[in-house]
């Protein structure tokens, strides 16, 4: 559905020439939701903006469909009006001297050729309804909550009833709250109205909870594309791994590599560790793990003491709500775990760590 091959962006600065986007290659199935998600600056919504027509590549390809919409080396460029995309934006782009009703038809009404007035009103009807925005309609756009003018440029972004919709951080106004019940019912409807989706964001909550599949990106580049599960626990470099969230890191040595029936062992700065997958290494490879802190566990807090060989001392706790954050002292180094709130761990205790060998990942850089 979208394909974007090789894609590069160049701008000129005061600087000299930025080179913003770096050969990224995207390809999004009919009906997916897929998220890019990075910092700021790392080209994310530079790439949206190709994609939509409103940024100019310097090279690669790009198509909607089994339609070229760019194309630097064959001279194509297809304005934005023509490609087959609806679009949500950051700010949301409301025209506040207009109505609920006249926001949503804005669109309709510049399409070429003309609709009629009744399939206008229609499509309208039918979009505020899918968006919970029925009886608004003639209600001026600025006196909506900010959930409800997000809910209205989504209303607009789908009433041309494209096969793409574009969405640049829609949530990044709304509250915490709000954007945690928002972030899912987004999904849902994009789901039932069978739209492929291409999301950007800086929120690395939002592409887990809502993306088939996420690209994570870093200085105009792809560092990692895969399902968020996978990303989440199999992160291919130190940068993914702190980006999509907390994580302890340390350096060790391969003793040996896993088998089919046990697993390998390694000895690292916290102590020797058993890992079953990881990328293909040799005994005797100097390598880096990371371990999420909700996969460090504390013996004697449930778990077998005989599982664990490495100790330590609880330095700090800090709570959190839903779980205590624990920072444990290895010698000279320190271990970050998450437990429930309602264990019973204070500042000073000693204490044996378990980390399971699923649960250890290796990474490229």
């Amino acid at each position: 559905m979208i394909e974007i091959d090789n894609l590069h962006v160049r701008f000129d600065s005061d600087k000299g020439i930025v080179h913003a986007v770096r050969g990224v290659t995207i390809s999004v199935a009919p009906g997916e939701f897929y998220t890019l998600l990075g910092p700021s600056g790392c080209g994310k919504t530079t790439t949206l903006r190709c994609l939509a027509g409103l940024e100019t590549p310097s090279g690669g390809s790009i198509s909607i469909g089994d339609v070229v919409v760019h194309d630097t080396d064959q001279n194509i460029s297809i304005p934005t009006y023509r490609r087959d995309i609806g679009m949500v934006f950051q700010s949301y782009a409301i025209w506040p001297h207009l109505t609920v009703f006249e926001n949503v038809a804005f669109p309709l009404r510049e399409m070429k050729p003309k609709l009629k007035e009744a399939e206008i009103e229609r499509r309208v009807k039918n979009a505020l309804e899918l968006v919970q925005l029925s009886g608004y309609e003639t209600r001026p756009a600025p006196f909506l909550s900010g959930g409800q003018q997000q809910r209205l440029a989504l209303a607009r972004a789908i009433v041309r009833e494209a096969t793409v919709v574009l969405f640049d951080e829609p949530l990044s106004n709304l509250d915490a709250k709000l954007r945690a019940e928002t972030r899912l019912e987004l999904r849902r409807l994009v789901k039932r109205l069978g739209m492929t989706a291409l999301y950007v964001t800086h929120d690395q909550t939002e592409a887990l909870t809502m993306a088939d599949r996420v690209a994570i990106m870093r200085d105009g580049e792809i560092a990692q594309e895969a399902t968020p599960t996978e990303i989440y626990k199999r992160p291919v470099s130190r940068f993914v791994a702190s980006f999509i969230g907390q994580c302890n890191f340390a350096d060790g040595e391969v003793l040996s590599v896993p088998t089919v029936d046990t697993p390998g062992q390694m000895d690292t700065e916290w102590g020797r560790l058993s890992y079953s997958e990881g990328l293909d290494h040799t005994v005797g490879d100097k390598v880096t793990i990371a371990v999420r802190p909700e996969n460090v566990w504390l013996a004697g807090k449930g778990i077998d003491d005989a599982e664990t060989s490495i100790t330590g001392e609880v330095s700090e706790i800090i709570f959190l709500g839903e779980s205590l954050e624990c920072r444990v002292t290895l010698g000279d180094s320190n271990l970050i775990t998450r437990l429930h709130p309602s264990s019973e761990v204070a500042v000073g205790d000693s204490v044996g760590i378990i980390v399971k060998p699923n649960d250890v990942a290796i990474l490229a850089a």
